[in-house]
Order: C-alpha cells, then structure tokens, then sequence
C-alpha cells in the first residue's frame, strides 16, 4: 500500500515537512509505502475553468499537477500538508489541488485523506478545515487522529520540541493505515459502495 505525500511549504525543509516525515516514520513501520512531493516552491497557477480537462482528461496546463495525477491515482492514501498563511493555507498548494482535484477524473471513492497543518501560533483549525473539504466531495474517507491534525513552529525544525504535535502526527499515521487497511478488506468482501448517476441542480434556472 502507499501513501502519497503533499508538501505545500515552499520551505522544503520547515515545520511542515517535520510533520511529514513523523508520520512517515510510523508508514514505513507499517509497511506503507510513502513519497513526499516538495510543491510550495513550483511556478503553479490556479484553474482557469477552461473546461479541457473534460475533453482530454488532463489539465491544459502540463505541470508537476499532470505529473502527480498518476500517483494520486495510484495511491491508497493521500496526505496534505500546508502552512498556514492568514489563517489559510499556501495559495501555491490551493492552486495545485483545485486542478489537481477537478483535472483528475477517476473515482476517488475510498482513498483515505489527511490533513496536516503548521503554523506558528493561529489558523491552524481554519486551513484544516479548508483542505478537508478537498476529500469530502471527492467520497475520501478522513483520517483523525487524537487532535487536530497540527504542529507548531516558526523557525525551521522548531517544531521537533512541539511533542504533542508530533505524537498527533504519529497517531494519526497509525489511525491511517489501519484505515486503509479495513477498508481494502473491505472492498475485497463487500466491493465500494453503489453509485447511483450524479445529479446538479442549480440555483439559476
């Protein structure tokens, strides 16, 4: 199994990226296979709503989001993670995953999603907030863990002395695989839940 990791700070080496790499520590006890994508550094633009991924299935823009698209799909798990930048998360990574989630149209159902966040003291529960709701329209199971999905720190690696930030990170890599886990279990006994054919409904008429 494998979990696919997305670093949006563009400091590849700050706060966010010691959250990760706790939770890779428990992944790789667990057997879960892990890769750490470094976004929050890339000359990433937003959707223009152009509508061509509808037609060729891939963004109009050929960047690191076409790259990764393979590995989302590929992935049982997938974890993000952002500083929190007033009280939200990095513009660069709502830009990657706005095309990355609407550009991409295979079924999502039951890939496990997580959200980490790192801030020096505030907005932490707001860009928590903010990133989960990219894998609750998506039918992605989220993963919890014993609080909020968030460390604390400013300066880099300040947030190795932040111990119950690590140990949140630590519990929910463990909440995580074992929900991966059931829920491939799940689909070999019982399949993914049916489907019925999507309705929109719109407030114009």
């Amino acid at each position: 199994m494998k979990v696919l990791m997305i670093n949006g700070s563009p400091h590849v080496k700050g706060n966010t990226k010691v959250a990760l790499e706790e939770m890779v520590k428990i992944f790789h006890e667990e057997g879960i296979e892990t890769e750490i994508l470094d976004i929050g550094n890339k000359d990433i633009r937003g959707c223009i709503a152009c509508y061509t991924c509808m037609e060729k299935g891939k963004c109009v823009f050929d960047d690191i989001v076409n790259e990764s698209a393979a590995k989302f799909e590929a992935c049982d798990g997938l974890v993000i993670a952002s500083p929190v930048y007033y009280a939200s998360a990095n513009a660069t990574l709502i830009a990657y995953l706005d095309r990355l989630f609407y550009s991409t149209h295979f079924d999502k159902t039951m890939k496990v999603g997580a959200s980490v966040v790192a801030a020096r003291r505030g907005g932490l529960s707001a860009t928590f907030d903010e990133l989960n709701k990219y894998f609750t329209i998506s039918g992605m199971p989220v993963a919890s863990s014993q609080y909020w999905n968030s460390i604390h720190g400013r300066e880099p690696q300040e947030a190795c002395q932040d111990a119950e930030g690590l140990q949140t990170m630590r519990t929910l890599a463990r909440n995580m695989t074992f929900l991966m886990k059931s829920i491939k279990l799940g689909k070999e006994a019982y399949g993914l839940p049916e489907k019925e054919a999507r309705r929109g409904t719109n407030f114009i008429r």
